[in-house]
């Protein structure tokens, strides 16, 4: 393989089918805290800052500092996978990217063990930190910036793609509107599902995600020991 074939080549853990599976553990995410642990938001932070901001103008400083928690867990979980991933590279063995995701599988089938007398933020820091980590690692979809735990930016995608089709008839426009739409629809179905296992098998409900992620994981893995081995070192784009 030439040099320029290899920078054209997408890695495994920029596959489309990956970012797929993850924003679907993203919705999985949002609906077990928001249902499950305490009515937070673990996937971004706009909302839980908006809570912040108005006990701060009610002069209410513990629930403040209720919202301020996943806020600082978010911010650490970015920060922490910035420096492992730089930890990562010498041991030769996976990608930064699916040890995460065999990390994320791991704590997620933990977090199902967690009884409802545990305190909420216990589950609700633990998935901030997932969230945030994901979010910071999966960037790039073949060669489309994407998000795995929110979908706002795929909402303006869509609907800005969508005219520029309508107006240009250009493929490659409508092809990024459905690259788009699919990733809402993997995010809505994960938080749906979530929300229905949640009345039926309560906290085991974050195992929808393990399952997942479990599945991500090992794909990751294989191409990691065979096909890809020569390249661990090379980083995804958008990095």
């Amino acid at each position: 393989m030439t040099n320029k074939d290899e920078d054209t080549k997408y890695l495994e853990c920029e596959k489309q089918y990956v970012f797929y599976s993850l924003i679907f553990a993203g919705g999985v995410f949002g609906g077990y805290t928001f249902v499950q642990r305490g009515g937070i938001f673990c996937n971004a932070q706009t909302a839980n800052l908006v809570m912040l901001a108005i006990h701060l103008g009610q002069g209410d400083w513990n629930g403040a500092l209720y919202y301020f928690i996943p806020f600082t867990a978010y911010l650490g979980g970015i920060m922490l996978s910035e420096l492992l991933a730089f930890s990562i590279k010498p041991l030769h063995l996976m990608r930064w990217d699916t040890l995460l995701i065999g990390i994320e599988a791991v704590v997620t089938i933990i977090v199902g063990f967690i009884p409802q007398s545990a305190p909420d933020q216990i589950s609700q820091v633990s998935l901030n930190f997932l969230a945030a980590m994901q979010f910071n690692t999966f960037r790039q979809a073949e060669g489309v910036g994407m998000a795995t735990t929110f979908i706002t930016n795929h909402v303006r995608q869509m609907g800005s793609h969508l005219v520029q089709y309508l107006h240009h008839r250009k493929p490659e426009n409508f092809n990024r509107f459905r690259r788009h739409s699919t990733m809402v629809v993997f995010f809505v179905a994960g938080a749906a599902v979530c929300s229905f296992c949640c009345k039926i098998i309560g906290d085991y409900a974050i195992w929808c995600a393990s399952a997942v992620e479990i599945f991500v994981f090992f794909r990751l893995l294989y191409a990691d020991r065979t096909y890809e081995s020569e390249l661990l070192y090379r980083k995804p784009k958008g990095h």
